[in-house]
């Protein structure tokens, strides 16, 4: 969406293209703040920047992790623009979707993708590397070309071998992403000498240091996507290999990972994204202006408050649970059904009807043992281990908070459904 005009909408046609469900908010073009970019409440993205902005004597890696929906891609995107980020760091931010398959992903996948984005983003940003280095990086695209021969025996016709290094790293990422039978082999190669593409992604990295007076910092968006089992095969148990890069990570990682036991393998660099709190802990009655107001402004800047009923906006909010993604789901559902009706505003009915879409969602795939432990957790609001609720926070049926101390609660949408 990076055409995306991001104009205030004073119609319903409008207003439906503004709350589009997968919009990132890319910074303007002169680095400033996207027009719909909001500060939310403590500004929780400013504890990665700070920790960024840290003296180190490694170049840093975080895993940083929230629930679905709640504008990871957004704030990632925020903290590439920032100037400090921008004078410390070359960033260097992309979706692992564009370069491998989340469905079937493997560190190598993600080590490759590091080396081939840091190459080819700084050469497509005019950045110029060393004769010597690249003479380097031939050889080693040489070898694993001639490597991937060998192993097919001309099973993998398709792939080009080619002297341009940025045209290798950019068909590896295609194939990768495309055939799985190259994928296998690839991966062996990589295999064979995983140390041999670190110093790679290190090689590139020290040049653009020397180059730029600046360490490239990689934000890899999407990595959270994959589920539990990958998440542990990357984060957990090839850890010490993700540690490797001489560069600055950050880590977009599945929040399944952080209600395992297997968190504490990524603990001192973790970082996790809040929702933003409309209620008190434990007091469904106290409201929460700062979170109210927070998510008010999340709708005006993008349509025209005219175009919807203050009370039905304060329903929207309230059965968004926080969610950014849902409250834009919430919003274009309800403006859909005002528009069906030839309204001129959103009326509390049509955010009712969209609360009720969601709610049925839910009735299709929740038990009555899920429904038991969702009441009793809306109960006291307590975020206790227990494997039970990892899918349930994977589904948003559940939502975490904070304030000092985290605690959880359902997705307001269930509360009909849990005392109907």
């Amino acid at each position: 969406m990076s055409n995306f005009d991001y104009i205030r909408a004073t119609d319903f046609d409008r207003a439906w293209l503004n709350f589009e469900l997968d919009l990132p908010l890319e910074p303007r073009p002169d680095g400033g703040p996207n027009p719909f970019y909001i500060t939310r409440p403590g500004d929780p993205i400013a504890e990665l920047g700070d920790s960024l902005m840290a003296p180190f004597y490694r170049p840093p890696k975080f895993f940083f992790s929230g629930h679905r929906g709640c504008g990871k891609s957004t704030e990632l995107l925020h903290l590439m623009s920032s100037p400090k980020i921008k004078q410390k760091y070359f960033p260097i931010n992309f979706s692992i979707r564009d370069e491998a398959d989340i469905i079937d992903l493997d560190y190598r996948d993600v080590l490759l993708a590091i080396g081939g984005r840091m190459f080819r983003d700084y050469r497509r940003k005019g950045g110029e590397l060393p004769a010597r280095l690249m003479k380097d990086l031939d050889s080693w695209r040489g070898k694993v070309e001639e490597e991937m021969t060998t192993i097919t025996k001309g099973r993998v016709s398709g792939f080009e071998i080619t002297s341009a290094i940025d045209a290798f790293f950019a068909n590896a990422s295609m194939k990768m992403k495309l055939e799985p039978t190259t994928r296998t082999v690839i991966r062996q190669v990589i295999d064979r000498n995983v140390t041999g593409l670190i110093d790679v992604i290190n090689s590139i990295a020290a040049a653009i240091k020397a180059r730029e007076g600046k360490i490239p910092l990689i934000l890899i968006d999407d990595l959270d996507k994959p589920g539990l089992k990958e998440a542990r095969s990357i984060f957990q148990e090839r850890r010490e290999i993700m540690m490797q890069p001489n560069v600055a990570i950050v880590y977009t990682v599945s929040s399944a990972l952080f209600y395992s036991k297997d968190f504490d393998s990524i603990r001192d660099q973790a970082q996790f994204l809040p929702n933003v709190k409309l209620h008190a802990h434990n007091a469904p009655n106290q409201l929460s202006r700062e979170g109210f107001e927070t998510l008010r402004r999340f709708v005006s800047l993008r349509m025209d408050p005219r175009l919807i009923d203050a009370k039905a906006l304060d329903q929207a909010i309230d059965y968004s649970g926080g969610v950014f993604r849902e409250m834009a789901r919430i919003m274009r559902t309800s403006i859909g059904r005002a528009r069906r009706r030839k309204a001129s505003m959103v009326e509390s009915a049509d955010v009712e009807w969209a609360a009720t879409e969601i709610r049925n969602e839910y009735r299709r795939i929740l038990n009555k043992e899920d429904l038991d432990l969702l009441k009793q957790i809306h109960e006291h609001n307590n975020l206790e281990y227990n494997d039970r609720i990892r899918p349930l926070l994977q589904l948003l049926a559940l939502l975490e908070y904070r304030n000092g101390e985290n605690w959880i609660d359902i997705h307001p949408v269930l509360r009909k459904l849990l005392y109907e």
